[in-house]
């Protein structure tokens, strides 16, 4: 059982003791004498023959502490303090004053709420959370623990939920509030997870950037005072992602003890860290509270989105590929979760506004002879949107741009053996468009002011059904015109002007994100065999939530190998390689006029989907016939690299190369791939060393024919070839013999 409940017969059965196991982990809690839910571990698996008297509640310490609070129910013992106590779901009003995972407003006007343990419920296979998107497994691959708290003078109940994978090591975190009272209450602050730890020193891995440089890794000490990381632009953002590793300070690649806790939301999201008066340390993980005042009527709910945690003794490395997994198997649904995806050619750099039918067309057809599957016609296509300024929300076909219908111009694109994909933006509205001259008041915007555009473009209210099922009914209106095998879903803008029409504005950015989930949810269910791609700006919102719907998001705008070999390195702590959309795209690049080689693009590029972003017309024979090769390389290379192992080699914000492997489950294939940052007048040799091999096994360089043992290879490295070239890329295919 991955889940036990017992009672703690030395306190004549008043504490209530609840253990998780997962494959290398422990985590549990316990009801204590007043019905407080206390935190007791977190962290590598402790069992043995007397487990199911296991109860670690010796390391919870009572002593007066000055100036922190007494609950009532303790009576005149001045040393119980929720102040200085570890706790599942701390809640404001208790009398601990440290930042709290739950407030609310009562219907009086007082925010205070006092969660006690009324009971619980222990089942077979994961929850799912209504409307939202959640990790799921097979009835047998997991356990569901349900704890239910109530304050007795608000009647406000609050569902806990414990998801566990055990094979997987990963436990999922999410709540349900529940107004049980007679008045109307607002929800203040919710959020998902709270991790406490009584002792020990630790540091904060998050990953912050800004759009066309995703995902840059920072690591900070948590120290007394608190770090607070999130998003209020209505996405989960390029400047920070939902997802935060807690280690400790000595914690490497291959060494130390790791928390990982990743949210599965694509909204406004905050991470709080806190190191408090008795360096105890807190880390908190769910929804934004600005921007947020839930009100909740009697006998209403709120649904909290899902933190995912998983923990390990064996570093960074070990860490993602536990992530990795997760997202691999139990996140990223649908027909094309396990397939290797098409490699595809977008015509967004190759073109931008300026096509038609015929252009198209002809991408197609060096495609074909490419090799590359599938063309993607990206934003232009519809309304009066010759550029960025008009036309967003008009979802019909410019037949007069394209010179034919949307069916024709497939029907030729297919006949050359080639897929064909199209690009849409359904969040949005241009004012410059008939939609909004019809229904201004569809758009999100405060009345009597101005509206803060982005993008020049408006952000259309999903809040609403009416909207959404609009927008729907449009753009399964073009999807139906032709043989689409491939969306790409864009958002373009972070939302500001919170307001909406028909809705309390408090509300307003969850069930902005709640109505953006069920359009995709529609949309995969009414077309199963097209393939969506999510992307916001390339990473904006690239996050475990999009995942659910989308088995890939396109990475980052920024499409130079260079900032790319960085950007992909920060997306890897969580991502597997499989769910990051990375194209080839023209040099000089078009986002920072830098010039690398057709080979380091490729090698770069083969660390995701894989793709093409140009204009092959402007290539040269010799270049055509790379591409040629790259492509059957990756087409050969894609199941390893969708399914292996991912090994980080390097860092490459500190070191002068990005490197980065693939190691096949058992061990007997790998694919080595390292790119030179910076060059220098005579160099030191740089050695990269190689992890996950086998260390007794021969491998076998698949084009020298070199053989290497595995422990050589992992323990001194190989070295990486000096040459005369800046950028230059390397790739080596291992096979065991």
């Amino acid at each position: 059982m991955a889940i036990i409940y017992q009672r703690d017969k030395e306190h004549s059965g008043s504490n209530r003791i609840f253990t998780i196991h997962t494959a290398h982990s422990t985590y549990q809690m316990k009801v204590d004498a007043y019905g407080f839910l206390m935190h007791l571990y977190y962290g590598g698996k402790i069992s043995g023959q007397m487990e199911e008297r296991l109860s670690m509640d010796y390391l919870l310490t009572y002593y007066d502490r000055g100036f922190s609070g007494n609950p009532a129910a303790v009576g005149l013992d001045r040393t119980y303090s929720l102040d200085a106590l570890p706790q599942e779901y701390p809640s404001l009003g208790t009398g601990d004053f440290r930042s709290s995972a739950f407030a609310l407003r009562n219907e009086d006007g007082s925010e205070s709420c006092d969660l006690r343990y009324v009971s619980h419920e222990v089942r077979k296979g994961k929850y799912g959370l209504q409307g939202l998107p959640a990790v799921y497994a097979k009835e047998e691959e997991a356990e569901t623990l349900e704890i239910v708290l109530r304050d007795s003078v608000s009647g406000v109940e609050v569902r806990l939920l414990y998801g566990v994978l055990e094979k997987e090591d990963i436990i999922t975190r999410s709540a349900v509030i529940c107004n049980g009272g007679s008045g109307e209450i607002v929800v203040e602050k919710a959020l998902s997870a709270c991790m406490d730890f009584v002792a020990g020193e630790y540091d904060l891995i998050s990953f912050h950037g800004r759009h066309a440089m995703e995902r840059n890794l920072q690591r900070t000490h948590i120290d007394h005072g608190s770090q607070l990381i999130g998003s209020r632009r209505g996405t989960s953002s390029h400047q920070y992602n939902p997802a935060v590793i807690v280690t400790d300070r000595n914690a490497t690649e291959e060494n130390g003890s790791c928390y990982g806790m990743m949210f599965v939301y694509s909204g406004n999201f905050m991470c709080e860290a806190e190191r408090d008066q008795y360096d105890q340390t807190r880390v908190m993980m769910g929804l934004q509270s600005d921007l947020f005042h839930y009100p909740l009527k009697p006998g209403e709910s709120l649904v909290l989105p899902e933190v995912v945690l998983g923990h390990t003794d064996r570093g960074l490395g070990a860490l993602s590929r536990m992530f990795h997994g997760a997202v691999r198997n139990h996140i990223c649904r649908g027909k094309f979760r396990d397939r290797i995806r098409p490699v595809l050619l977008n015509s967004w750099e190759a073109s931008y506004f300026d096509f038609n039918a015929d252009t198209i067309c002809a991408l197609a057809e060096s495609a074909a002879e490419l090799g590359i599957d599938m063309v993607v016609m990206d934003d232009g296509w519809f309304g009066k949107r010759e550029d960025d300024n008009s036309g967003l929300g008009d979802w019909q076909v410019n037949e007069r741009k394209l010179g034919c219908t949307l069916g024709e111009m497939i029907e030729r694109i297919n006949g050359f053996g080639v897929k064909f994909g199209i690009w849409i933006e359904p969040e949005m509205v241009s004012e410059d468009s008939n939609l909004y001259r019809e229904h201004p008041d569809w758009a999100l915007r405060i009345p009597g002011r101005e509206p803060v555009r982005g993008r020049n473009q408006l952000v259309l209210d999903f809040s609403r059904e009416e909207v959404r099922e609009y927008v729907f009914r449009e753009i399964c209106g073009v999807l139906e015109q032709g043989n689409v095998e491939y969306v790409k879903w864009d958002m373009n803008r972070s939302l500001s002007d919170i307001y909406s029409a028909r809705n309390a504005q408090g509300k307003v950015t969850y069930d902005y994100m709640i109505g953006v989930y069920d359009f995709l949810e529609k949309l995969m269910q009414r077309y199963p065999d097209i393939m969506i791609e999510g992307c916001s700006g390339g990473g904006g919102r690239f996050d475990a939530g999009m995942l659910y719907y989308t088995p890939q998001i396109w990475c980052s705008d920024n499409t130079d190998a260079v900032d790319r070999v960085r950007i992909q390195y920060g997306t890897s702590f969580f991502y597997p390689a499989s769910a990051v959309g990375a194209h080839v795209s023209a040099v000089p690049n078009h986002q920072t006029g830098r010039r690398t080689s057709l080979r380091t693009r490729g090698v770069v590029a083969m660390a995701g989907t894989f793709g093409y972003e140009l204009d092959p017309g402007k290539l040269s024979p010799e270049e055509k016939e790379e591409i040629k090769e790259q492509v059957r390389q990756f087409k050969e290379y894609a199941p390893l690299i969708y399914r292996g192992d991912y090994y980080r080699l390097s860092d490459p914000f500190r070191e002068a190369f990005g490197a980065w492997m693939f190691v096949s489950e058992d061990k007997s294939r790998a694919l080595l791939s390292a790119v030179m940052l910076e060059i220098h007048g005579n160099m030191p040799v740089h050695y990269v060393r190689l992890k996950g091999l086998k260390p007794d096994a021969v491998y076998e360089d698949a084009r020298s024919h070199k053989r290497y043992f595995g422990a050589a290879l992992m323990n001194a490295g190989l070295p990486i070839p000096m040459k005369m070239e800046e950028y230059a890329a390397y790739q080596m295919e291992l096979y065991e013999i």
